[in-house]
C-alpha cells in the first residue's frame, strides 16, 4: 500500500482539519466535534445535514456551503459518523426551523441517524436516497443503496432550502427528486482502506466489476472487460429498464468517477451514455463529469440520470457556492 498519510488511525481526522483550512472561506470545524458546518449560517432557514463514512470525498464535506448542505458529519474510512456527532451538527446548524437529515440507504448510516433523530428532541425529517438500480440488498443496505443520485438531491434540496421553503415541502421535494433519480456502477479494480492495508477484493487485469456499491464492495456479477461502448450499452440498459416510461423528457446526466480513473475517460464515457440515452428518448439538458462520490482509490465510474421538470431545473440551475460545486455566484 502506497497512500500519502502518516498513520491510518489518524488519517480521516487530519484530512478533514486541512480541508477546512483550505476552505476556510466557507467552511469551518464544529467548535464541540470534528464536523464540517458553512462558516455562515442563515438564520430561519431549515438546516440540511448529511454524513457517512469517510473515503467518497468531496461527498459530503465538499458539498456544504451556500445552495447546498449546512453541515456534514464524516465518519471514519466506510464508517458511519455516530449518532452523537450527528447530534452535534444538527444542533449546531438548526437557526429555528428545522432540520433535514439526507442519508443514503446504508444500514449503519440509516440507524445512526435515526437514533441521532430520537435523541434531538428537535423538529427533523429525514430523506433516504436509493438511487442504485444495481441491487435490492447488499453487504451494507436493506434495500437499494444511496449513491451518486444524492449529490442531485442535496443540491436541488439545497437550493429549495436556500429560497425559504419549510421543512415539510423539503422533505416531498426531496422524496420527489430521488425517485427521480438512477445509478449504477462498474468498477476496474478495487479500492485499498487505509487501516485494511490491501484491496478490499481481488479482481484479475481483464475483468470489471458490475453493479459496485461506493464501500468497496463488489458488485452482483463480474465479467471480462469490454470496450467502453458496451460498458455505456450495459449500464444505460439497467438505468431505462428501471425508469420506465419515465425515459422521455429532460434529464441531468450525471458521469461519477470512483477517484481513480482520469478525465478524459470520464468524458468518454459521458459520450457514449449520452448518444445512449438520447437514443432511448431523454433529452440531456444538463451535464456533470467528475469524481464527486468517490470510492477513495478504486478505478472506474458510475452513470447517473436524473428526470427533470421545471421546477427541478431551476433548483438545479440555483446559486451553489461550496468547495466541490460552485455556479452562479
Amino acid at each position: 500500500m502506497k497512500k500519502l498519510i502518516n498513520d491510518a488511525e489518524n488519517a480521516t481526522g487530519e484530512s478533514l482539519a486541512g480541508f477546512c483550512a483550505a476552505h476556510s472561506d466557507i467552511v469551518r470545524m464544529g467548535e464541540h466535534a470534528p464536523f464540517v458546518q458553512r462558516r455562515q449560517f442563515k438564520s430561519g432557514k431549515v438546516a440540511l445535514v448529511s454524513g457517512g463514512g469517510s473515503g467518497h470525498e468531496p461527498l459530503h464535506t465538499g458539498f456544504v456551503g451556500h445552495g447546498m448542505l449546512d453541515a456534514a458529519c464524516p465518519g471514519q474510512v466506510f464508517t458511519s459518523p455516530t449518532p452523537d456527532l450527528i447530534l452535534a451538527a444538527a444542533e449546531a446548524a438548526d437557526t429555528g426551523a428545522g432540520v433535514l437529515f439526507i442519508v443514503k440507504n446504508y444500514e449503519g448510516d440509516v440507524m445512526n441517524f435515526d437514533m441521532a433523530r430520537e435523541m434531538s428532541g428537535k423538529s427533523i425529517a429525514t430523506v433516504i436516497t436509493d438511487d442504485d438500480v444495481a441491487v435490492e440488498t447488499s453487504t451494507f443496505s436493506t434495500g437499494r443503496r444511496g449513491v451518486a443520485g444524492t449529490l442531485i438531491v442535496e443540491k436541488m434540496v439545497g437550493a429549495a432550502a436556500e429560497a425559504g421553503r419549510d421543512l415539510a415541502e423539503l422533505k416531498v421535494l426531496g422524496d420527489r427528486v430521488n425517485a427521480a433519480t438512477r445509478s449504477i456502477g462498474i468498477a476496474l479494480t478495487s479500492c485499498t482502506v487505509p487501516a485494511a492495508g490491501r484491496p478490499t477484493f481481488d479482481i484479475a487485469e481483464d475483468e470489471m466489476e458490475v453493479g459496485v456499491g461506493i464501500h468497496g464492495e463488489p458488485g452482483h456479477r463480474r465479467m471480462k472487460l469490454r470496450p467502453a461502448a458496451e460498458i455505456a450499452a450495459e449500464m444505460v440498459s439497467a438505468i431505462t429498464s428501471d425508469l420506465g416510461g419515465r425515459t422521455r423528457g429532460e434529464a441531468i446526466l450525471l458521469i461519477n468517477g470512483f477517484g481513480a480513473t482520469p478525465l478524459s475517460e470520464l468524458y468518454l464515457m459521458y459520450d457514449a451514455v449520452r448518444r445512449l440515452l438520447e437514443s432511448a428518448g431523454s433529452m440531456v439538458t444538463r451535464s456533470l463529469v467528475g469524481n464527486f462520490v468517490t470510492s477513495l482509490d478504486m478505478a472506474g465510474c458510475s452513470v447517473t440520470v436524473s428526470m427533470l421538470d421545471e421546477e427541478m431545473k431551476r433548483l438545479w440551475d440555483a446559486p451553489v457556492h461550496t468547495s466541490a460545486l460552485r455556479w452562479g455566484i
